[in-house]
């Protein structure tokens, strides 16, 4: 029996919730009323709440004896006046609790209005388990009910909540009682209300449902990107789920300070103001795409995860990765010319990353506590989640993958669900064994690498194994649609099985074979001999995606050791030589910088002038200045070689022009992130003094954060004590903590500083950080590779535990570990 399970004796079926926040004392009192069934003769009820104060109640007019509160298992239990029978009956309870800094629950956010006047909202963030922090309430995800919303707010302060409003009227006392309509029944985590100096645009018509951005006065300006991606979005779910949007209206809410991305509240969308406020000029195409990502992320949760709810937490995985499954599918409709599946390929490398670990987990997996919950919300989730979903897609097709979808929402609509059940009509549409084929991905950790090898006869034999990092192996296997595209003398051709064991492709000798071609399995690959040359030699023209492939592929072989760094090195200037994609250069990049941080001062003159000699050539192809009518990722692809060449390559002119770009106010906007990034890199005091006063009058979200996170990256000690000293002393918001500090963990020279602070004050951070930051914080020591701070890392995170991620920070302690062992190798290398 799960202590953190509530019994099943009494469920709720409507709540009328009413509350009263007063936002300058930080508080709120309500009152809730509850129609319930009560299921077997009970003499109490046992229900969620945390941080509250419950002071009085009734069943049907029965006093309540008393209340107990079990704050480890975050309950009330009330002890009725007298025993309940079966059936329907109205609980009544009145409570107050704070509004607070947490950024969970019922908790206050505060910005700066344009006089300089610091105002107050008070919002909500509930998922997963943080409902019982705003009312009593029956806080699990089957526990389905209605939701009808009173606020009684402070004149001239807006109110929105889940449902659309349907009354205001006067208290006589400098307040307004705001009525919401009833919601859908839903799970308590759904469920939203915000109230403050806020204001809303002209609502938009999308097929009959009207679309608002709510945000902080002010910013009304910063409101049509949103508006336009969430009309086009919200368009698209309801074609491709054939379903109408289960709401009433609905509106995307920026908040200043927000511990995730977003959250899907049903109808009341919250969101990071950077993810919603949005400049189209000062953005870059990457700022813009993130913001249409997380935007149709969403929405696609208003019907998956919404409409059709998992039963219980282990479940979140399926909701999540569907999410960005669907993300994508929405922003390659919205923006065809952005590649968005192309892109994936970053996030995806992510997750193969953790997903090579020994300490990796099944992406479904037992959930027990609130904490457990908290932990699943990480790369597996969401990216190998949604590589599975993906890989499964192409693999049923996407036609009967989306006909088995639509089958499954309709069954399931406003109830809930297990896996299985998601499988089971995909299998119905499709007529394929879709729970054999998922099984192996989803209940099982890793992932395996396919190997291609030619025998004597020249035949080619695919293989599988686990893939792991620290190149230890055992009996997992797996289920794999493996895609192969095999050259001979006639035309190429495709070849498609579901891989268990050792299969020969062709008994002839190929001239070449690319496995994974389409890049949709979600596996490594391994060519042995000299299959990865004839590939390269006498194949096709790779297309982007095949190249992205092939580099994510050989760092990833020479991380785990299979492959040399000299061997990586020697085909990334193969791949470079003639690359122009922007996803092929961004996996480059991202590789070259990781070398670079683990070489010894000694080898990075050397390694200096190769990376010069990749990005030099091909930054000459595309040009330093923009040209007229050119495509979004041409002005990305500019900005990820000037940093390549300036950074990485050290190249003088590349800085002087990054620093005459930074002076100017008009440069295109991935050239001027681009040149703050290098100038941080490469800059003194006075470079970082301006930076820092950007950042602090910023007009945008996003180029809040791009100077900001420029100051970490300062080559200063003295500087760096700054940018540690602001994260936690008030000047950084509490979300932004976090990356700021993982950020100066990653500077190559004073990572070792940062963490010597962030272990100094740690009782600080962990009081002023979101917990759910924490985890993501400390993803920063894996650069930290050395065996002596590895050592010290192990040791200072076993005598300070991080509950709400166990997991998340034995992976990271494992990836840092790997690091110490390719470090030694890159030294090694490069001398």
């Amino acid at each position: 029996m799960n202590p953190y399970r509530l019994p099943r004796d009494v469920v709720p079926r409507r709540y009328e919730l009413r509350l009263e926040p007063d936002l300058e004392a930080f508080t709120f009192a309500g009152a809730v009323a509850v129609d319930v069934e009560v299921q077997e003769q009970v003499g109490e009820i046992v229900l969620n709440a945390a941080e509250l104060e419950i002071s009085g109640g009734h069943l049907d007019g029965v006093a309540l004896a008393g209340v107990e509160y079990d704050d480890e298992h975050e309950r009330a239990v009330l002890r009725l006046g007298a025993p309940a029978s079966p059936g329907p009956a109205r609980l009544h309870l009145s409570f107050s609790g704070l509004l607070n800094d947490q950024l969970r629950g019922f908790y206050r956010s505060t910005f700066t209005d344009g006089d300089g006047q610091e105002r107050v909202i008070a919002t909500t963030q509930f998922e997963s388990t943080n409902a019982r922090r705003a009312f009593p309430c029956w806080d699990e995800p089957d526990l389905k009910a209605t939701f009808e919303v009173t606020l009684v707010v402070p004149d001239g302060l807006m109110a929105v909540s889940s449902g659309a409003e349907i009354d205001s009227r006067p208290t006589g006392d400098g307040r307004r009682e705001v009525s919401f309509a009833p919601t859908m029944e839903m799970s308590t985590y759904l469920l939203a209300f915000v109230v403050g100096p806020l204001e809303a645009t002209e609502p938009v018509e999308v097929n009959g449902t009207p679309l608002r951005i709510v945000h902080p006065i002010g910013k009304g300006h910063l409101t049509e990107y949103a508006l336009d991606v969430g009309s086009f979005c919200l368009s698209f779910f309801e074609d491709y789920f054939a379903i109408d949007y289960p709401g009433d209206k609905l509106d995307l809410v920026a908040i200043p300070d927000f511990a995730f991305g977003a959250m899907e509240n049903m109808g009341c969308v919250t969101f990071r103001e950077i993810l919603l406020l949005v400049d189209p000029d000062s953005s870059t195409q990457q700022e813009r795409q993130t913001a249409a990502d997380v935007i149709a992320h969403e929405l696609a949760h208003m019907w998956f995860g919404n409409l059709v709810t998992m039963k219980w937490w282990n479940g979140i995985w399926l909701k999540e990765a569907f999410a960005t499954f669907c993300e994508m599918l929405a922003v390659d409709a919205y923006r065809p010319d952005w590649k968005r599946w192309l892109a994936f390929g970053l996030s995806r490398a992510a997750a193969f990353d953790v997903d090579a670990l020994a300490a990796t987990r099944a992406v479904e997996y037992p959930v027990v506590s609130p904490a457990d919950a908290e932990g699943m919300y990480d790369l597996l989730t969401y990216e190998k989640g949604a590589a599975a979903v993906r890989m499964l897609e192409q693999y049923l097709g996407a036609e009967a993958f989306r006909d088995g979808v639509r089958s499954y929402l309709r069954r399931h609509s406003y109830a809930n669900t297990e896996t299985h059940d998601l499988w089971d009509a995909l299998a119905r549409s499709a007529g394929e064994p879709v729970r054999d084929v998922m099984e192996s991905w989803i209940s099982q950790s890793g992932h395996p690498v396919v190997t291609a090898a030619e025998g004597d006869s020249g035949a080619i034999t695919l293989s599988q194994e686990r893939f792991r990092y620290d190149q230890q192996s055992d009996d997992a296997r797996w289920h794999v649609p493996v895609v192969a595209a095999v050259g001979g003398d006639a035309e190429a051709r495709t070849e498609r099985l579901v891989l268990q064991a050792p299969v020969a492709l062709d008994a002839r000798r190929p001239d070449w074979v690319m496995v994974n071609p389409t890049a949709d399995g979600f596996y490594r690959v391994a060519y042995e001999g000299g299959l990865l040359n004839r590939l390269l030699e006498g194949g096709p023209d790779l297309d982007p995606l095949q190249r992205y492939v092939l580099v994510d592929d050989q760092w990833a072989l020479t991380v785990g050791g299979r492959l040399s760094v000299g061997h990586y090195l020697a085909f990334a200037e193969r791949i470079a030589a003639c690359e122009d994609d922007l996803a092929v250069w961004r996996r480059l990049a991202g590789t070259l910088g990781a070398v670079d941080h683990m070489a010894a001062d000694g080898g990075r003159a050397g390694l200096r002038a190769r990376v010069s000699a990749m990005a030099g050539p091909a930054l000459s192809r595309v040009g330093w200045m923009p040209v007229n009518g050119e495509d979004d990722r041409i002005g990305e692809l500019r900005g990820v070689l000037v940093r390549t060449l300036a950074i990485g390559g050290n190249d003088g002119g590349a800085i002087a022009r990054c620093r005459e770009l930074m002076a100017t106010d008009d440069a295109d906007a991935a050239l001027a992130a681009a040149a703050v990034a290098v100038v941080a890199a490469t800059g003194d005091e006075a470079d970082y003094e301006e930076i820092r006063q950007r950042y602090e009058r910023a007009p945008t979200p996003q180029l809040e954060l791009r100077y900001l996170m420029a100051l970490t990256a300062f080559d200063h000690s003295d500087l760096m004590d700054l940018t540690l000293a602001c994260a936690i002393d008030g000047t950084v918001r509490s979300q932004d903590a976090g990356s700021v500090l993982r950020g100066c963990l990653e500077n190559r020279d004073h990572g070792p500083r940062a963490w010597a602070f962030i272990t100094e004050h740690w009782d600080d951070i962990n009081q002023r950080l979101p917990t759910t930051s924490i985890p993501r914080m400390l993803g920063g020591i894996s650069a930290l590779s050395t065996p002596e701070l590895a050592a010290a890392s192990e040791e200072f995170l076993e005598a300070h535990p991080v509950p709400q991620g166990h997991l998340i920070i034995a992976q990271h302690l494992e990836r840092q570990k790997i690091n110490v062992g390719l470090r030694k190798r890159v030294q090694e290398t490069l001398g």
